[in-house]
Formats: C-alpha cells, structure tokens, sequence
C-alpha cells in the first residue's frame, strides 16, 4: 500500500453543519485521494457529527477513517487517537469548524519537499471575524527561527509537521488540558524542528468563528483559561532556560491568553472567582514576569497584570472599571516621558512604581486614543453633506509614530484625514465622513455607532474610540438622500465617547414630536 503524503487529523465534537464543509474542502483537495488520508475522531458528538463523518467514509473508503469514542472533554484524547492510526509522511491538524483552500495540502507538501521542512505553516485567514494573528504571515520564507520572529503568537497546531518528527519524540497533547493542549504540542515540536518555513503566497486555512459556538474552546470559562496557560508557561519553563529566549515566548503568553484573563469581562464574574483568577496571575506574574516581559506590554495589560500581582482585588477592579467607564485615561508628561493616568499612579501607597504605568510610543492603541474638538456638519448641496471633525493628539510626532498611518471609521463608513498638522504640544487631525457613507446599510429603524480610530505603528494595530468633546456638543441636521430624508446626530455618550445617529423620518416620528411640543388638548 502507497504511504500517503499527508495525513489531515481532525478531533470532532458537536460541529454541524461546518463539519461538512471542512470534510469537503479536504476531499477536494488538488493533491488527490491517493496522496490524501483523513483521520477523524468523533469525540461523542450529540448534534450528527458522527453520522456525517460516516456519510464521507462510505463515500470515501481508503480516504476517510473515521474513529468513534465517548466524549473526552475536550481536543487533546481524540487528537492523539488520531495519530496512533496516521500513516502520512507529513500531518496536518486541522480543526472539524474549519476549511482548506483546494490547492492548500498540494502547495504544502511541495513546499515543505524542497526546502526539508519539519513544521510549516500556511497562511491562515478568519472568518466571520474570527481573529487570526497576521504577523507571521508577513511573507513567504524558507527557515524562521521560533524566537526572533512572530511565531510565539501562532502556537496553535493548524500546521503541517513532519510525521517522523512527531514519533521520533513521542510528540503527543496533553490530555488533563481541556483548553490549550495544542501549545504545548506545537511549541516543543518547533523547538526539536530542524527547520520551520512559511508559506504566505495563498490562503491556506479559513478558521472559523463559530456564529453558534458551542465546542469546549468557545465555552472554557476564566478559571479553565487560567489552568491552561498555568499548564503551558510550565512547559515553556520546562524546556527553555531563562533568558532572552525564554522571554521571547512568554511575552506572547503574558500579552495574550493572562492580560485577556484580565479584560473587562472580569468584572461580571463572582467575586470568588475573580480572587482565584487575581492570585493565578499573581502566581504567574511573581515566577515569570521579567522586567524585560514587563517594559515590552502595553499599558492597560501591564498595568493590570501589576495591579493583580501587586495590588489586592479592590486596586485590579479599580483600574478595569476605570476603562470600562471612561475608556482609555488620559496621559501626562513628567521628564519627557508619558504615564497613563490610572488608579495608582503618583500615590505613594501603591505597590506600583511609574514605570509600570509609561505608556510605550509605538503603542498603537494609544497612539490612536485622540479627543474630538469639534464636528461640523457642511450644508447640503445638491445631496452632497459630510462631517469635518476636528481632533487632538498629545503626541507632537503622531505621524512619525504612526507609522502605519491613522483611520477614522464610523461601522465601515471610513472617513477621509484631510489634514494633519503638529505643533509642539500635540497633533491636530481633520477628517471628513460623507452622508451617503453613513446610509449605506442603515437598518430601518436607523442606528448611532461610535467613531472608531485605529493606529498601526511598527506593524500592530490598535483601536479605541475617539472621545468626544467637552463638554459634549449635540448637533441635529435634516439631510435629503433621494425620496428619503434623515436626521444625522452627533453627541457624546455616556461614555465619553462621539457617536453618530442616523434615523429616517418617519410619519410616525413627526406626529410622535408634534405631540410632545403641543400641550394637551392644544391645537
């Protein structure tokens, strides 16, 4: 029997109807049947999944193995299973939501012959705005080395490894992880890799947000998230002496799965809970936040990582209710260097010294945190109305640090920056939003979106919204876009933050107003 050269590994559980499409787009695969060998585990799928992955083995035989066990709780069992029965020269893991481009396995196994590949990655997309890291994607090489390039932040096991490496060192998932066991996987797979490449000429993988998401992934609450990256920084411990190399992959760990263990979701968890998920960032913090991990976070998630390690709950609560209610705080400036405002700073009794709050200057979500002065709206001629708004950037050089460049977005409506001047005490932005942009998909009952700012410094991106003027300034004009006519709103919310509403006028609406300006029983 011909050995195949690649063997497609996927762990099933409760996929439907996604499932179909990932089986689909692996079967017609243009590297063929007889090159392909697909292992499927269904890990006690309630919702078909099992019934469907038979459907593609009888349609399939000698293609489409399908295995059947009771439900293990989560990825890493059934993966393993599937390897037991792999027989490819190469593997690839790919998840039962997600799909392959057709040419995907054939530019892979071609890729990873020439250049003696053991791990190589494709270049992955999101859909339904699931969000894939793009840094490493940035080009198509040869050889990248684990800890001088973005690889830390694209650990999970969507990648085509060398079978032989897999055996020759017993590489398997570990099994007590019911999230995150692909990490360790992939990370000591890297690691005992002679060589690591990547493909970024075609889009090789669609990983999908699930709009109905119910596997284990989507459902993990903080407390599993916390045991999982406590499993995964003991493996990087484990394999890495400490140093630089060692920092390389914990930062990803510290900026990614710990500081979102701290998000503003944090605040609707029982009080219980959030201690336990304070004191396990503080253990993690206390055993491997290096000064040099520390100075490279962005400030929100070095600040309240410090605030759980070194502060009590009350200061961790403190500084995220503080971005929920107010957003980003402002900065100051003290001896040419800047420092966000957040609870904390300059008190003598905090356990958090300045550094912990300077805010970096290629930080590119702060970079993009810029205050409305004005918004004005130009009369309507001919059907033609925009909004010119007027923003302020405490940063004297914002367009040499954004390097990337700025945009201004109200939902997809992008606006135009007609111009950007800087003088020593900061940047102003001018930047114009035309109507019919704003109309453009305008549900029937209308609706208010916030004005968006996104940076891009040094090849990250960051969003925030752009606060609104002080004090808030309500502007109301009627615009006519063909039969129709609207009122266009821009105020300030609750947040602080500058919102447009766009509504139609309604015969309804007009009567409702009338009303509420006669008195009662008036004519």
């Amino acid at each position: 029997m011909t050995t195949p050269d690649v063997t497609v590994v996927t762990a099933v559980y409760n996929t439907m109807p996604d499932l179909t499409r990932c089986l689909t787009s692996l079967v017609e695969q243009t590297i063929g049947l007889d090159r392909l060998e697909v292992v499927a585990v269904d890990d006690g799928s309630t919702d078909g999944s099992g019934a469907e992955l038979d459907r593609f083995a009888a349609a399939y035989p000698g293609t489409v193995k399908v295995l059947h066990q009771a439900n293990s709780g989560g990825p890493a069992a059934p993966s393993n299973r599937a390897l037991e029965h792999a027989t490819g020269r190469y593997v690839l893991f790919i998840g039962a939501d997600d799909h392959l481009g057709p040419e995907a396995l054939a530019r892979m196994v071609a890729a990873a012959d020439e250049w003696g590949s053991d791990v190589l990655l494709g270049r992955m997309v999101g859909v339904n705005e699931r969000y894939v890291h793009q840094a490493i994607f940035e080009s198509t090489r040869d050889e990248v080395d684990l800890f001088a390039s973005a690889l830390p932040f694209a650990l999970s096991n969507t990648k085509l490894f060398r079978r032989d490496l897999i055996e020759k060192h017993g590489l398997r998932f570990p099994e007590d992880m019911p999230v995150g066991s692909d990490q360790p996987f992939t990370l000591e797979a890297c690691l005992r890799a002679g060589r690591i490449s990547v493909l970024a000429d075609y889009d090789y993988y669609y990983a999908v947000k699930r709009l109905n998401a119910g596997n284990i992934t989507y459902r993990s609450n903080h407390l599993a998230r916390l045991r999982g990256v406590e499993r995964i920084v003991d493996v990087v411990a484990e394999l890495i002496e400490p140093g630089e190399r060692r920092d390389a992959i914990l930062y990803r760990h510290f900026t990614w799965e710990i500081a979102k263990l701290l998000q503003d979701d944090f605040l609707t968890l029982e009080p219980d809970v959030q201690e336990q998920v304070r004191a396990g960032v503080a253990n993690l913090a206390r055993k491997h936040l290096t000064d040099s991990i520390r100075d490279r976070l962005g400030v929100t998630a070095r600040v309240r990582i410090g605030a759980a390690w070194l502060g009590s709950l009350a200061d961790l609560r403190a500084v995220i209710r503080q971005d929920v209610e107010e957003g980003l705080p402002p900065t100051v400036v003290q001896d040419e260097r800047w420092y966000a405002l957040y609870p904390g700073f300059g008190d003598p009794r905090s356990a958090l010294s300045e550094e912990w709050f300077e805010v970096s200057r290629s930080d590119p979500k702060w970079l993009a945190r810029l205050e409305a002065v004005s918004a004005t709206w130009s009369p309507d001629r001919g059907g033609e109305r925009t909004l010119t708004v007027v923003a302020r950037s405490p940063w004297p050089e914002l367009a040499e640090l954004a390097d990337g460049g700025l945009t201004f977005k109200v939902g997809s409506a992008a606006g135009t920056v007609t111009g950007l001047t800087e003088d020593p005490l900061g940047t102003t932005v001018r930047v114009t939003f035309r109507a019919v942009d704003l109309l453009a998909g305008l549900p029937p009952g209308g609706r208010t979106r916030t004005v968006r700012v996104t940076a891009v410094a040094a090849g990250e991106s960051g969003s925030t919204p752009l606060r609104g003027p002080r004090p808030p300034v309500r502007q109301r004009v009627l615009h006519r876009h063909g039969g129709q006519l609207y009122v266009f709103t821009t105020t300030t919310n609750h947040k602080g933050h500058l919102v447009i509403a766009v509504s139609p006028v309604t015969l309804r609406r007009v009567v409702a107003r009338l009303r509420r300006r006669l008195p009662l029983g008036g004519k």
